[in-house]
């Protein structure tokens, strides 16, 4: 038996897509010389734009014609569509998805994959490790609490154990893998976060959290941009995979500005195996904007931020996620998105045009009241002034 994987979307996807080809390897299936020859096709999907939802229809009304040639065919779609359709308790999504695409056999969620198995990568030298899976954030446009769920840490030694095999089978590269790894560890380290603590708790207080004992000297706890967060390893967990003999290049994504510690720049600074690249979502330019995104920094923090990591880590380099036309947006606020971007002076932005999505909150709000063709002329502006102008320049990395 044999299998083929098609995976959409970002590194997450593609992390879990290496441990689908574990389970199936398990199994005793052999990866298929193409999508033609295989017994079992899974299709590992996305959900942030609907373009990437569409691609998925496609791709399953086009095998629908391969098992009229080979009955034996399976099709299994599993990731983020299917995330969001175990979560909506109706039952009604799911329904819907089966309606539109009935040559499918199987919708497997992803947390049915484990991390039992090693997982099959595609890469000898360069792994993904993930460190954290969903997310607590509720940006207004964003899909992923919905299609992954609340942020889960694992385990500290299970990530720590995975990076030194790793090591001892010759990877020199790894990158730590989150929907925020600014946050990772929050559920390790914290019961719950909580203003004071409740009488006759063996709990101890620090910067107004209630944290397990123990842990605290492992924790850094957030204040930036102006703002009491949550507590958090990550700063702790890069340090250690730093001290890992044979690894040489550590990178990580995603990270969000609202919770970039300053101890986390302390560590990057202080190790030159951390990439001095960061990416680093901005989404929007103008305050009006951000906080309808529900985004918890202003342009201001963000820019303070920039500065910090630019005096703090020398050569660093940031990238971005940039959202035009998103609900209301009108052309003053576009105009102080394409004034951020030239003062921060991005190497690479991921522009996108607004894009509704189901369950979000701003589907549920906001009118997608920006014509596409706006969206679209907003998109070639900052395509032009970030990506285009770098890659003439030969700056793009």
């Amino acid at each position: 038996m044999k299998y083929w994987i098609v995976t959409f979307g970002c590194a997450a996807n593609e992390a879990d897509s290496e441990r689908i080809a574990a389970l199936y390897k398990s199994r005793g299936y052999t990866k298929a010389r193409s999508i033609k020859t295989a017994d079992d096709v899974v299709i590992n999907t996305c959900m942030v734009r609907e373009k990437a939802e569409n691609r998925v229809y496609g791709l399953v009304h086009n095998l629908q014609k391969f098992k009229t040639q080979n009955e034996k065919l399976k099709i299994v779609v599993t990731g983020c569509m299917v995330g969001m359709a175990v979560r909506e308790k109706t039952g009604k999504m799911l329904s819907l998805l089966a309606k539109k695409m009935p040559a499918v056999d199987e919708f497997l969620p992803i947390e049915e994959v484990g991390f039992d198995t090693a997982p099959i990568r595609t890469n000898r030298n360069h792994a993904l490790v993930p460190i954290t899976n969903g997310c607590n954030n509720f940006c207004t446009f964003c899909v992923v609490p919905f299609t992954r769920g609340r942020e889960v840490s694992r385990p500290f030694d299970d990530i720590m154990l995975e990076c030194h095999t790793l090591a001892e089978q010759g990877y020199q590269r790894v990158t730590l893998v989150g929907q925020n790894v600014n946050s990772y560890g929050a559920d390790l380290v914290s019961e719950s976060v909580i203003p004071a603590i409740e009488p006759g708790s063996s709990f101890l207080k620090n910067d107004g959290f209630r944290v397990k004992p123990g842990m605290t000297d492992k924790a850094t706890y957030v204040k930036h941009l102006g703002r009491l967060r949550i507590p958090t390893l990550f700063p702790h967990l890069l340090e250690e995979i730093c001290k890992i003999e044979g690894i040489q290049d550590i990178d990580f994504i995603s990270s969000n500005p609202w919770d970039f510690s300053d101890d986390l720049i302390d560590v990057i600074a202080k190790n030159s195996k951390v990439s001095r690249h960061i990416h680093l979502p901005v989404q929007s330019g103008d305050n009006e904007v951000l906080r309808r995104m529900n985004r918890w920094y202003t342009r201001e923090e963000y820019l303070a931020l920039v500065k910090k990591l630019r005096a703090g880590i020398f050569g660093v380099t940031i990238s971005t996620d940039i959202i035009v036309g998103f609900c209301g947006e009108t052309e003053e606020q576009f105009a102080n998105t394409v004034s951020l971007v030239k003062a921060v002076g991005f190497s690479k932005a991921y522009v996108a045009m607004y894009s509704d999505r189901p369950m979000t909150a701003a589907h549920k709000t906001f009118a997608d009241d920006v014509p596409h063709r706006e969206k679209k002329r907003r998109w070639k502006i900052l395509e032009e002034i970030i990506n285009k102008t770098n890659l003439r320049a030969g700056t793009y990395q």
